[in-house]
């Protein structure tokens, strides 16, 4: 049988037409019209006015942060049930990580542990230089109680986007919360330029400062002269092609992500001991990945019994992620709250969820579940 992978890349638009329009131009390196292009269109699709195309997510968090005034020393309150990517820049600030737990109902951010985060970092007499945010596998997290409480306290907010391209909240855009944005278009996100990632804001002096930090912070001169240390963190024009194309398709890829995750809800809600992620009704994921959350007490079976015997039938899953707390490089950092996330790291499972299966695909991870959890 076939590999199903957890969500691989899904070319199904113009990508190859626009990389080789780039390729023709000889226009190939970091910079260009597609590059141009590529920051133009996110910038209308989610209705933010400025946007600076990098390498990664990862530069562009790095950046954010450094634009936030981050440096050694300084504390930076984070989501813990992410990905390291989400951490690892405050890190390369020399700042340390503060880690807040999620709530059961939204598995984001739980923004009354920030309050009392916020409260008790006040009495210590050092609040955090920043917090960021992260918009959980699609789902932007509840932004107004946590953008109020960080206006009170004057810690500035970076949503943490990568996940969540095309998710809204009350209407508006995952990524347009906050002082900046950070979007990723790796190779396993719901579009993708292979790698790659975007910095969005309202504020033209931060996208500003960002384009220049990531072209090596080179001044102004005929000569190369450097006045502040600069990354090489800008995305080439070929890459940028083939994000403009996969963008196109944006919408297409979310019905079909939405019409995957009903097709599981409803085809397994029948199995006592499985749960999905909740889908919180302040807005409208992107589905970016169907996750369960596995009972052993009631189910019989386990999350890490479900990932083995779909592996064996070349079918991949993936638990949720570790939450940062948990990781060894980060056990020294504060946490705040973490049993909500522990429970979820314990039970919980990403299921195949491309917006390229098939129904037949998804059929075929239905009944090896079912057999599973029948026949444990």
């Amino acid at each position: 049988m076939k590999r199903l992978y957890l969500s691989p890349p899904d070319l199904d638009g113009r990508e190859r037409e626009l990389i080789l329009e780039a390729y023709e131009s000889n226009w190939i390196t970091t910079l260009g019209p597609q590059v141009d292009a590529f920051e133009h269109d996110i910038c209308e699709h989610i209705g933010v006015s400025y946007a600076a195309a990098l390498s990664s997510g990862t530069a562009a968090l790095h950046l954010a942060l450094l634009l936030s005034g981050v440096k050694q020393g300084d504390e930076v309150l984070c989501s813990t049930f992410t990905f390291a990517a989400s951490a690892n820049p405050i890190t390369y600030c020399g700042a340390s990580p503060v880690f807040i737990d999620s709530n059961a109902a939204t598995w984001n951010m739980d923004p009354l542990l920030l309050e009392e985060e916020l409260q008790s970092c006040r009495k210590k007499g050092k609040l955090p230089r920043a917090l960021v945010v992260v918009d959980l596998y699609g789902q932007c997290a509840d932004y107004d109680p946590i953008l109020k409480v960080c206006d009170e306290y004057g810690v500035p907010v970076i949503a943490d986007a990568a996940e969540a391209l095309g998710a809204t909240y009350k209407g508006k855009f995952a990524g347009t919360f906050g002082k900046m944005g950070v979007l990723s278009f790796n190779g396993n996100k719901i579009i993708t330029t292979s790698g790659g990632g975007m910095l969005v804001s309202s504020n033209k002096e931060f996208i500003e400062s960002a384009r220049f930090l990531a072209t090596q912070a080179r001044d102004a001169a005929p000569h190369y002269q450097h006045s502040h240390i600069g990354y090489n963190y800008r995305l080439s024009n070929i890459l940028a092609a083939m994000g403009r194309g996969q963008l196109e398709n944006l919408d297409k890829k979310i019905a079909h992500r939405k019409a995957i995750n009903k097709f599981y809800r409803e085809s397994l809600s029948d199995i006592s001991g499985i749960d999905f992620m909740p889908i919180a009704s302040y807005g409208k994921p992107n589905y970016w990945l169907t996750c369960i959350t596995v009972d052993p007490l009631q189910s019989k079976v386990t999350n890490e019994d479900i990932r083995l015997k779909l592996e064996k039938e070349n079918i991949e899953s993936r638990p949720l992620w570790k939450p940062m707390h948990l990781q060894p490089i980060f056990q020294s950092c504060r946490v705040r709250g973490g049993a909500v996330t522990e429970k979820l790291f314990a039970e919980g499972l990403c299921l195949p969820s491309g917006s390229g299966m098939m129904v037949s695909d998804q059929q075929r991870v239905v009944d090896i579940l079912r057999k599973i959890c029948s026949f444990p």
